[in-house]
């Protein structure tokens, strides 16, 4: 996992170069590795390894022509979008062979909105933020939103099946996804943007493609479900025991007619050092274990529709600066963190009746562990999924990693919640994953992928053979 040099490990051939030029042009075929070295390191600080180099192709025929060429020359390939990963799906690993990236940023299409149904097609490379005004412009909300929203984009999202702050009302990215295109690793194109609601002829590629990690083909395009955006809202941020009482509290506050839009949770060390480095007030007078961050969907502005028990502290914002301002505290945690250093980055998944104790273990485990600074603990309260930050040890320290994930599997979890699998996880999905669904995965990507071209290391170890 160390982060190794930006040199290509070895030119590409000079005919796929020339073709490759030919294709996109030369301005779009980048080998310099002083410009390359952004595409080659994940935003983690964990994962590095060697590339050819990076092409920006521009259409969906261009990726065909890419793929192609690649296939031709065995050349292993990457897709990757705004490369705002944590668990190094979006780069090589420094045991990896030399990839070349496909960036799909280029692929920007953004046709106008089907208001008759709720769904727009988008391209792989449009961001989440584009999506959101471009939807928003058309009085809808698209389902899934996420911090990095002004740099992850829609290809990675479905790459990912990114879940986010919105998971308990809206669903993770998968059930957005209601048609795909996707070029497959012979180059051939495989295009469903129909969008039908009903359509039961035959495999449901859009739910494979999701989550796939750029193991199966680059995701060039989507047809995306729409839904429409809450009357109205109110953001609370409430004092809290644990999470079990935080659930209490999410399990009686939404009234009938309304609708819970998020419900997340900040352990109290991480909830100071976020308001200490943004110069932030504490959100509270008094201090409390963990901060609740409720919000609820409201029938007008200014109403509050929320149920909150007598005996806790809150503080509650209808208006859209004070919203903002609250969800800061929740938005900046993960980029707070890793000002500290490398973070070893933990996204699961545990029974939400057993948050705490799992919790408490991990805790104990953990910093128990050499080289262990800081520890961490937020997350998506309402769906069960933590996030989990470890600062201290190396980039290629892999005891938390252990530590951390064979916890999960004895809490009855799930080592990846939203993140993907990539090549922190690889390793270890045996974890949540039984012999006969890891056979058929192999199988899958066998028969998508028989010469193991795509995103080599990532989700699936690479066989001996």
């Amino acid at each position: 996992m160390t982060t190794s040099t930006t040199e290509p490990t070895a030119p590409l051939p000079t005919q796929v170069l020339e073709a490759l030029i030919a294709i996109v042009g030369r301005e779009h075929v980048l080998t310099d590795p002083e410009i390359t070295a952004s595409y080659s390191h994940d935003w983690s600080g964990r994962y590095a390894g060697s590339i050819f180099g990076v092409v920006r192709p521009a259409s969906t025929d261009e990726v065909s022509s890419i793929v192609k060429v690649c296939a031709a020359h065995r050349i292993p390939v990457l897709p990757q979008g705004g490369n705002t990963g944590l668990v190094g799906g979006s780069v090589p690993g420094p045991t990896d062979p030399s990839m070349l990236i496909v960036s799909t940023r280029r692929l920007n299409r953004l046709d106008p909105v089907d208001e008759r149904v709720g769904q727009v097609t988008v391209g792989a490379g449009v961001t989440l933020g584009e999506l959101h005004a471009h939807a928003n412009a058309a009085g809808w909300n698209y389902g899934v939103d996420l911090a990095s929203r002004e740099s992850c984009t829609v290809g990675g999202n479905i790459g990912t099946n990114a879940g986010g702050i919105r998971v308990c009302c809206y669903g993770m990215t998968r059930k957005q996804v209601v048609g795909i295109e996707v070029v497959l690793p012979d180059g051939s194109i495989m295009s469903h943007l129909s969008g039908l609601m009903k359509d039961n002829t035959g495999y449901n590629f859009p739910s494979l493609f999701t989550g796939s990690e750029g193991t199966l083909g680059v995701v060039t395009a989507a047809r995306l479900a729409l839904v429409r955006p809450p009357r109205a809202s109110a953001v609370a941020l409430i004092g809290v025991r644990d999470a079990q009482h935080a659930l209490d509290i999410v399990n009686s506050a939404v009234p009938a007619g309304s609708r819970l839009l998020a419900a997340e949770i900040l352990d109290a060390p991480l909830l100071r050092l976020i308001a200490d480095t943004a110069s932030l007030p504490m959100p509270l007078p008094s201090p409390s274990p963990h901060v609740l961050l409720l919000e609820t969907e409201s029938a007008a502005p200014g109403d509050i529709a929320m149920d909150l028990p007598d005996d806790v502290e809150a503080v509650i914002a209808t208006d859209q600066s004070t919203k903002a301002r609250f969800w800061r505290y929740r938005e900046l945690a993960g980029e707070t963190v890793g000002r500290l250093g490398i973070t070893h980055r933990f996204d699961v998944s545990v029974p939400r009746h057993r948050w705490d104790e799992f919790s408490q273990a991990v805790r104990v485990a953990v910093m128990e562990l050499p080289d262990v600074h800081h520890y961490f603990s937020f997350g998506h309260l309402a769906d069960g999924n933590l996030h989990l930050e470890v600062i201290g040890p190396a980039a290629d320290d892999e005891r938390a990693d252990e530590t951390v994930l064979n916890l999960v599997a004895d809490f009855g979890g799930s080592i990846s919640a939203e993140h993907g699998v990539g090549r922190q996880k690889a390793k270890y999905l045996h974890l949540s994953r039984s012999a006969s669904e890891l056979a058929a995965m192999r199988a899958i990507k066998t028969a998508f992928d028989p010469h193991g071209l795509f995103n080599p290391g990532a989700l699936l170890l690479v066989e001996a053979n």
